[in-house]
């Protein structure tokens, strides 16, 4: 591992009692691992704010020590102040000294890559221009109609069932379905690609040699598309004048594969279960008042996809949170406590419905570029699924379902419901509700429709259109299920009038 030519932390004397270097003393810090983290983290944070504040001295894996930065502001201090904080882990103390190598459990996140996350200056300008050039390349509306298709997809899987697990059978798949397009290797989607990209952010025994099966398979990427580009994000990055290496090309499109899946992925299960338990937002739905893409946003706060990212690196002494804090020392930001601290949330029931100043994409300048499209995956995957399913119910009390909890997110083992059982759809078509006779939703999904007007079924692509070619990322033909019958507005005229159609165009197929 490359270190920095002059490391702010050198020279200084070892850190005085209550620095998180003393992890070994007598009373010991809190682990952010082990039976009390995987028994209730979110408690763990709580009494930790209780104890030392808004700033707090951990312990990760290994006993490897940390401060953990449980305030709002103090969080959004360290993002916003790059002057004092770093994301250059070379900088890290526990760097330098061995304690947190490339081997460590958390090694495949907070190890040194040469990405824009970890740059600073003139280097992260170079790297972040060119990740967010290539952004600007996808085709947002295409990308809703890959995620329609591929959720419809999903829902063929197991519409016919009348039960299913929305964890396993949706919420895991879809991201990665969607995400592997935008990059350009859809032919990579498996069960082990799935498993790979959730494990390697957990601290398991298996989470290097899972970044290794996902770093092969982008780089395989890479040397194809070196070779000869396409229409797909990788292209763009690989095409850009900031003349990217091969290395720095693949290193970018795991952070984006990887973030985009594991953020997305968790996103998608925690709207269903609010949407599925908290009759706040049943009613909201149900009479209008609250649209999917509202829910998400507040699940983005209640539940933020990551807990925390690991590590910011404090680039010289300075205060934060009532600690003094000194160069060398690792710090992470911490999205879940901070989105919960009673100084900006004293009533965590209180809706927060058009309050954006979560941290769940982080802050300033390593805020997520990708966050739009993981909001894409999360309203259109949700809408459809409940357009199909609107009678989903969960199948189990609320207090029975089940969590496994890491340092860096907290996600839903499984998410059992029951439906009626419904035929599948066309993956071509709009998501409906599967059935030609007059339903009445058990809530409202995304644009009001008028009082009188059902439910619209399927409707075919118009001629001419990407769902006949063949190309972009089409679903293979025996893919693509019998088309459900018309569904027909008031006096049996079909309903794809100029309003079906503006529908249509806004949701993006």
């Amino acid at each position: 591992m490359t270190t920095p030519p002059s490391h702010p932390g050198a020279g200084h004397p070892a850190p005085p009692p209550g620095c998180p270097a003393h992890a070994h003393s007598p009373g010991g810090l809190r682990r952010l691992y082990g039976p009390e983290a995987d028994a209730d983290l979110s408690g763990l944070y709580e009494k930790l704010r209780a104890e030392h504040g808004p700033v707090a001295p951990v312990l990760l894996h290994e006993d490897v020590p940390v401060w953990a930065v449980l305030g709002h502001s103090e969080n959004m201090h360290m993002v916003r102040t790059p002057s004092h904080f770093t994301r250059d882990t070379r900088y890290w103390r526990a760097v330098q000294d061995g304690s947190a190598g490339p081997g460590h459990p958390l090694g495949p996140v907070f190890t040194w890559q040469p990405v824009c996350s970890f740059a600073e200056g003139a280097e992260h300008q170079r790297l972040r221009g060119a990740v967010t050039a290539a952004m600007a390349t996808i085709d947002h509306r295409g990308i809703r109609r890959h995620i329609n298709r591929y959720s419809q997809r999903l829902v063929n899987d197991i519409c016919q069932d009348g039960r299913a697990d929305l964890v396993s059978r949706f919420a895991e798949h879809l991201p990665m379905m969607v995400m592997l397009q935008v990059l350009g290797m859809p032919e990579e989607y498996s069960e082990r690609m799935v498993g790979a990209a959730r494990d390697m952010i957990r601290g398991t025994e298996t989470a290097v040699s899972s970044n290794q099966y996902v770093m092969d398979a982008l780089m395989r990427l890479v040397v194809r598309r070196r070779a000869q580009p396409a229409e797909d994000f990788a292209s763009a990055l690989i095409t850009h004048g900031s003349r990217l290496t091969d290395d720095e090309v693949a290193q970018h499109l795991r952070v984006v594969l990887i973030a985009a899946y594991e953020a997305t992925a968790n996103l998608i299960a925690n709207v269903l279960r609010m949407v599925l338990t908290d009759p706040r937002f049943r009613a909201q739905l149900s009479g209008g008042q609250m649209t999917v893409p509202e829910a998400v946003e507040q699940s983005l706060w209640d539940e933020p996809p990551f807990s925390a990212i690991l590590t910011y690196v404090a680039k010289q002494d300075t205060e934060l949170g009532g600690q003094h804090i000194r160069a060398g020392d690792g710090l992470m930001l911490g999205m879940a406590p901070g989105n919960v601290d009673p100084v900006v949330r004293p009533d965590l029931s209180a809706n927060m419905q058009g309050n954006r100043s979560h941290l769940a994409f982080s802050g300033g300048p390593h805020e997520c570029p990708g966050q739009d499209i993981g909001r894409a995956i999360a309203d259109t995957g949700v809408d459809a699924l409940l357009m199909r399913l609107p009678d989903v119910q969960l199948a189990v009390p609320e207090e029975e379902l089940r969590w496994t909890a890491s340092i860096l997110s907290r996600h839903l083992v499984e998410l059992p419901v029951t439906f009626a059982p419904k035929p599948p759809q066309d993956v071509r078509a709009r998501p409906s509700a599967g059935t030609a006779r007059r339903v009445e939703p058990a809530w409202q999904i995304s644009t009001p429709r008028p009082a009188a007007h059902t439910p619209a079924a399927a409707v075919p692509s118009p001629a001419g259109s990407e769902a006949g070619t063949g190309q972009g990322g089409e679903l293979p033909p025996e893919a693509v299920l019998a088309t459900e019958p018309e569904v027909t507005g008031q006096g049996g005229a079909p309903s794809g009038g100029p309003l079906a159609r503006l529908l249509r165009w806004w949701r993006g197929e």
